[in-house]
């Protein structure tokens, strides 16, 4: 069986089914210039530093999600890290880490807090592009923000084309600039971006990507973002009119999908373990409450934690879950094969595996499970972020399409 080639169109347009709001509430810009970041120098520092700040996102991650607070602090901590940079390759001043280690982070910070495990997806997912369609002068550049901490966040998707392939935004080229006019939704980190890349196609449906500056005259961010979880990415939408760059700051990103390349499983990887990350703070939030449970009136137990039927369902969620790490790095490895090594059949016949963690990780999606009673469902656990999330998650890659696509490259 075949898979077929996927296109810049597709890859990025990951968004769920959800109405756009009116386009208001435009919002302020960052700061143009970020702190210096740290430079990660290897895979076992990278995770170091994600476990270090996975502990300290937790704290309020269930309030911030439930009051919308917005978590720029949390994020120019994320960024100044380094840890949106460790993909930037060593021969351009970067770590260069395996995409097991990247998945391993975006697991580690989504277990924490979701919504600041998915914002880096499309950062990630653009530096791809640029190291496979940028002249030598823009991975220079661009690698070179993303080392001292810039955020690039993303305008994509759109909400009244005819389908996520289609996109209605156009770019033109006059002269030594491109023009770009349209609108976008779900733009995930433009909130909070430095630099927004923005895709559009010309007369002949070519994709190019144009890496706009945030505070670039006729690009406006709309904050209508209103999905029912991970409502603190801000993921609203963009209008551009008469938004000029210089030609210099685009990419002709759809060469890296006129043959089959490795970023599409790169972007999906990245969301499996976002979805991975959820499962496991699900996970540690079911344990917290069926321990605090009281016993069924017929269980003749002192504790909850102790009914043989709550036991069983830890333990199933538990082999899941270690199965779906398992999945998860086996993924991973298979891109880094894949970079390494890669050729027409390569990429689309190794990257299977990523489809696998989904089903399992969000099979059981909250604390509300037959471990934690009804007395455990209170507001604050109700609205828990895990909980709310994985819904969010679930719609990026329903089940019945992920399976029909591991189905297509075997």
């Amino acid at each position: 069986m075949h898979c077929s080639r996927p296109s810049v169109l597709n890859v990025f347009n990951l968004s769920p089914t959800i109405r756009s709001q009116p386009m208001s509430n435009p919002v302020a810009t960052p700061p143009s210039t970020p702190p210096r970041a740290h430079v990660i120098a290897s895979d076992a520092e990278a995770i170091e530093v994600a476990r270090a700040l996975a502990s300290r996102f937790a704290e309020e991650a269930s309030l911030r999600d439930r009051e919308r607070r917005l978590p720029v602090a949390e994020l120019d901590e994320f960024s100044a890290s380094g840890l949106w940079a460790i993909t930037v390759p060593k021969a351009y001043g970067g770590a260069g880490v395996s995409y097991v280690t990247v998945a391993e982070v975006i697991k580690l910070i989504s277990a924490a807090d979701s919504s600041l495990g998915q914002i880096p997806q499309n950062h990630l997912g653009v530096l791809d592009i640029l190291l496979q369609t940028g002249t030598e002068e823009q991975k220079r550049h661009y690698f070179g923000k993303a080392l001292a901490g810039y955020r690039f966040g993303n305008a994509f998707s759109e909400a009244k084309s005819k389908n996520a392939g289609a996109f209605q935004t156009r770019i033109r080229f006059e002269g030594e600039h491109a023009v770009l006019d349209g609108e976008k939704f779900y733009c995930t980190g433009a909130l909070f971006a430095h630099i927004v890349p923005v895709s559009g196609v010309n007369e002949q449906n070519q994709a190019f990507i144009a890496f706009v500056e945030r505070n670039n005259p006729g690009l406006t961010i709309i904050d209508n973002w209103d999905g029912f979880g991970q409502r603190t990415t801000a993921s609203g939408g963009a209008v551009l009119k008469d938004v000029r760059v210089p030609s210099s700051a685009v990419i002709p990103a759809h060469r890296a999908f006129d043959e089959p390349t490795a970023d599409g499983p790169i972007s999906q990887i990245i969301q499996a373990a976002v979805d991975t990350g959820i499962a496991h703070g699900a996970f540690e939030e079911t344990l917290t409450h069926a321990r605090l449970a009281r016993p069924w009136i017929d269980s003749k137990q002192d504790f909850g934690w102790q009914d043989p039927f709550s036991i069983a369902t830890i333990g199933d969620l538990q082999w899941r879950l270690h199965g779906t790490d398992a999945i998860l790095a086996k993924a991973g490895q298979a891109i880094d094969h894949a970079l390494a090594k890669p050729s027409q059949a390569e990429p689309a016949s190794r990257m299977r595996r990523w489809w696998l963690p989904r089903p399992r990780c969000c099979q059981h999606r909250s604390p509300c499970s037959p471990a934690a009673n009804s007395s455990s469902w209170p507001a604050p656990v109700r609205y828990s972020a895990s909980s709310t999330s994985t819904v969010i998650g679930v719609m990026r890659a329903p089940t019945r399409c992920t399976t029909r696509h591991a189905g297509n490259t075997t």
